[in-house]
Formats: structure tokens, sequence, C-alpha cells
């Protein structure tokens, strides 16, 4: 074999190499298929989220981001998002195994968001809205400071505006790290939700998997009217320890979303698919009767006026 020949067999060999498909890794595996919590079954990982995230089979909802939950809500490229540059301080220097600081990074870094919840104003179906998205991948959802005042300044923004306000939760409760900075939160964000019902906002809580602690105890139960996802769990304690508290053992769907509803606490649950659909007839409905009622309110004050002239002149003779 002469020089030549060599080199065309070394190539021949390496091209035959390229060509050779290596075996999935199991990260390439979990990229791939998604496997579902309820049924077990394996389900290919792009079209579940053509789905929206549930699962074909069994009609399982998957927990939802807070930017996916805002793309399946939201008219395209109408989201304008407020307040995008507020982040949580650490006023407390909390420390338990790591520093509360590593660990906001640590969300950060995992989530792509810098905090729990995403505010800003949106259309649905061209119908102008305030929308706030929590997501529990970022620290659990949990309820800190900056989750508070984004949530207070969204409703207030509603006020100002005169337009309905949106918001999905998905929390596992205040945040510990903050102490008692971050229960005030609870207070604060009912007073501000308050003014708006004042005002005659229309105010839509969405109660998503899983809602509990101090966001179910505040904004979350506040609304004028209360959906939920299939299958969410939804409560202010956990199971466990209530089961601990009472020493009783539970009905196999207590918290979820369909319980709730037999016992009165939440007014609908709404498949995803259909969520969109659901709350552009919701806000077209409640801005048809604002537009009654200020018409109404219009008509009598001026046959009040009128009464008030008649009588003027009345008087005069």
């Amino acid at each position: 074999m002469d020089l030549k020949e060599w080199f065309a067999s070394r190539q021949k060999r390496k091209e035959l190499q390229e060509n050779i498909k290596l075996p999935l890794t199991t990260e390439d595996y979990c990229a791939l298929w998604t496997q579902c919590f309820q049924c077990r079954e394996l389900l290919y990982t792009k079209d579940l989220r053509a789905n929206l995230q549930v699962c074909p089979k069994c009609q399982y909802h998957f927990r939802v981001g807070a930017l996916d939950r805002i793309e399946q809500i939201a008219d395209p490229g109408s989201f304008v998002e407020l307040d995008s540059e507020m982040t949580s301080a650490d006023p407390l220097n909390f420390f338990d195994t790591e520093a509360y600081a590593k660990r906001q990074k640590e969300a950060c870094r995992k989530s792509g968001l810098k905090e729990a919840v995403l505010t800003g104003i949106c259309a649905i179906d061209s119908q102008p809205v305030a929308l706030g998205a929590m997501d529990f991948g970022h620290f659990g959802g949990s309820m800190g400071s900056v989750v508070g005042e984004k949530v207070t300044r969204l409703a207030e923004e509603a006020t100002s505006n005169k337009i309905p306000l949106i918001v999905v939760s998905s929390s596992g409760g205040a945040r510990m790290q903050e102490g008692i900075l971050s229960l005030m939160q609870m207070a604060k964000t009912s007073s501000a939700l308050k003014s708006y019902h004042e005002a005659g906002g229309l105010y839509i809580s969405i109660l998503a998997e899983p809602t509990f602690g101090g966001v179910t105890a505040s904004f979350a139960m506040l609304g004028d009217l209360v959906i939920a996802e299939p299958g969410a769990r939804i409560g202010f304690a956990g199971r466990r320890v209530i089961e601990q508290t009472i020493r009783q053992k539970l009905p196999a769907d207590f918290q979820t979303a369909e319980y709730l509803l037999k016992h009165g606490q939440v007014d609908m649950v709404v498949e995803r698919a259909r969520l969109k659909e659901v709350l552009s007839r919701l806000v077209s409905f409640h801005d048809i009767n604002q537009a009654g009622k200020n018409t109404a309110e219009a008509d009598e004050a001026g046959e009040t006026n009128r009464n008030g002239a008649v009588k003027s002149e009345q008087l005069a003779k």
C-alpha cells in the first residue's frame, strides 16, 4: 500500500465513524420525551407543548411557566411588561444552608426570570387587560416583597386605566427568607384589590397547580370570579400537616380544584384549552354591563337635572 492509498483508506474510515449514530444519553431522552405524572404515559415533548402542556391521554395539566402562560392567554405581541427591573433585596441577611442572595441567583438561572411573577398590560381578543402570571419554577412561586409589590402595582395600574385584572397564581406561599416582610404583602395586595373593587373593576383569579399558603390566604382567593385548572391542588396548609393535626384521614380528592368547586370555594373549573375563550367572554360581558351601567347613571343624572330645572322654573313663577 503506497502513501496515497493509505491516506484514502484513513479518510474512508474517518467518514464511516462520523456516520455512525451514537446512542442517546439520558439527557437526550428527557428532552425528547416527558412522562405523565398521572397516567405514566411517555409523551413526545414537542406534541405535549403543542397541546398546551396537557396530557392527551388523561388530560393531566402540567405546570406551566409564566412566559408560556402569557403566551397562551394574551394576543400575540400584545404583552407589555411592567416593573421588569424590580428584584428582591436581602434586608435580613438570611442564611440557612446557603445565603439567600445565592439562592436568588440560582433561582434566576433556572427560571430565566428575575422574580416569581410577571406583570403587564396585554390584550385578550383585542380587549385590554392587566395580566399577572406566577411561575412555580422560580423559588417555588413564593411571595416575597417584590412579588407583593408587583401585584399591588398591577392592581393600581388596572384601577387607573379602568381595565379588568387577571392574575394566575401558582405558589407555595410566603417566602420564609424574607420573614415578616413577606407576610406583610398579604395585607398590601388585599388592600390594593379592595380599592380596585370599590372602583368597579373586574378581578379574575386563576388558580393553577399548586396554589398554597399566603398567596391562597390573600389575592388568590379575592377574585370576583375564581377559576381553577382541572386537578390543581389549592389550599393553605399541606394535606399531610392537616392530617397530622386533626388525626383523621382526608378524602382522596381533598384540596383539588374539583373538590373546591363542589364545596363552593371556586366558581369554575376550566380546561387550559378553553381558558382564553372563557376569559374573553367574561371580560366582554363585564364591559357590556359596565357600559349599560354608565348609560343608566348618565340617564338618571340627566333626569335629576331636568327635574331640578322644572322646580326652579316653578319657584321663579
